[in-house]
């Protein structure tokens, strides 16, 4: 049997295995089989973004849902996190939202969520997989007068602008604050201009012109450069980069310097810390976590808890220990107190109001947290062997340990997403972190490219 779903989902090239058109008629068929209850109507709430392949992975999707007997409820383009609040909101079974995130154009995905609005469990992911490759949905099938309806959501936007607005709190006035928001011509290109002129904010929008092609095209959190010169020459407080889903968000200071997810989350953090807020004393952060992060919570006397990389197990891990904030260096930070999943638009709106409550500029907050200097070499890969049965590699790997000793680290994996090696080093010099990483790098693309 093949595996489906990665680290968010199913993800892939549109129009290529497994992000075809069939395989979405099967996934909507499965999704909706395992929604369905004896004396319930089921409904699933779909979304996307603003890629081309959008409307095709839809329809084929709802067709799937609705064979199945089961209604559908589509609300067109809305960031991720909408859809995990709509699913909840709506009291549906099920959410899917159609997106490949911070990917190129070419690729999309398809993420779900349960009707609490939490991702999918792993067992749940695998009963999906066994239903499409059994290959016999068409046999489950609803007779001809119990097949599911199509209905559309006009006011899901509003719905959602209105709940991610709790997220600040209403004792705060950012009225007259300057601030650019770079919405990746992508799934948050209508709801975070609304959400920040909502609240009084004086709002630049940059990439809010999606053509279904330009989504995450040298803008958004994977490329703030243009943000961070737009934040200079309009002499904004601060700038907020989305992914093309919404659920990331990279901040920008008034001096153009693009911070960190773990800064953000370090902010963050300290300040529920400060606050008496902070649950547990803990923070839930990633393997790929910089290290000063770690230096920086030590100094605060906050607990840390690692995850792997992922939202998900980001997610489990907090609600194993009880923490109420987690994320990854992307800027992937999830807020139990305000929702179930990771949200930059209620990420952007938390630095917001620590910039308030603390009355100081981005760039001195920033300054709680030393970034070491770190270097990530992403190479595309062939082939995806266990890294620890490739000696080469684990070679080169042990050899720049050795020489970094405490003064650094190393993590080479694979992405979930992607046919992709990441190789990480931090060190205690910008030059020795990009020696050593090239070093490793260039085992890695002989043996696996």
């Amino acid at each position: 049997m093949g595996k489906l779903f990665g680290t968010d989902g199913i993800r892939g090239i549109a129009n290529h295995h497994p992000m075809t058109a069939e395989m979405a008629l099967n996934v909507g068929r499965a999704i909706a089989y395992l929604s369905k209850r004896e004396g319930h109507v089921a409904r699933i709430v779909i979304g996307k973004d603003t890629r081309i392949s959008g409307d095709m992975f839809e329809c084929a999707l709802i067709s799937g849902i609705c064979s199945m007997g089961v209604h559908a409820l589509s609300v067109g383009v809305i960031p991720t996190p909408g859809i995990a609040f709509l699913t909840s909101n709506m009291r549906a079974d099920a959410g899917i939202v159609i997106s490949a995130s911070h990917n190129p154009m070419q690729d999309n995905g398809i993420k779900i969520f349960k009707g609490d609005g939490f991702k999918l469990s792993d067992e749940k992911e695998n009963q999906i997989e066994e239903l499409i490759f059994a290959n016999n949905m068409h046999k489950l099938h609803s007779v001809p007068q119990e097949i599911g309806k199509l209905s559309r959501m006009d006011d899901a936007t509003g719905r959602y602008v209105d709940f991610l607005k709790q997220a600040f709190p209403q004792e705060l006035n950012p009225e007259g604050m300057k601030v650019v928001l770079d919405c990746s011509n992508g799934a948050t290109y209508r709801v975070a201009p609304a959400v920040f002129t909502e609240l009084g904010v004086e709002v630049i929008t940059l990439f809010d012109q999606p053509d279904g092609k330009n989504i995450n095209l040298n803008c958004g959190s994977q490329h703030p450069e243009a943000l961070a010169a737009e934040v200079v020459r309009r002499k904004a407080a601060v700038g907020f980069a989305f992914d093309g889903d919404g659920d990331r968000m990279i901040a920008v200071d008034e001096k153009g310097t693009v911070l960190t997810g773990d800064q953000a989350l370090t902010i963050c953090s300290a300040l529920l810390k400060k606050e008496g807020k902070l649950t547990n004393n803990i923070v839930v952060r990633t393997v790929m976590s910089n290290l000063g992060m770690s230096v920086a919570l030590r100094k605060l006397g906050i607990d840390s808890v690692l995850a792997n990389v992922g939202d998900r197990y980001v997610l489990e891990e907090m609600r194993a220990c009880g923490a109420i904030i987690g994320g990854e260096d992307s800027g992937h930070l999830i807020f139990l107190k305000y929702h179930t999943t990771g949200d930059g638009l209620i990420t952007a709106l938390q630095v917001l109001a620590a910039m308030k409550k603390e009355g100081k500029p981005l760039s001195e907050l920033a300054g709680i947290m030393t970034v070491f200097p770190q270097m990530l070499i992403n190479l595309d890969v062939k082939r995806k062997p266990q890294i620890e049965t490739v000696p080469e590699i684990m070679d080169a790997i042990k050899e720049v340990e050795n020489k970094l000793g405490d003064s650094g680290r190393v993590l080479v994996r694979y992405s979930g997403t992607q046919n992709m090696c990441r190789v990480m080093v931090e060190g205690p010099t910008k030059k020795e972190t990009e020696t050593y990483c090239r070093r490793i790098a260039d085992v890695v693309e002989k043996m696996l490219t």
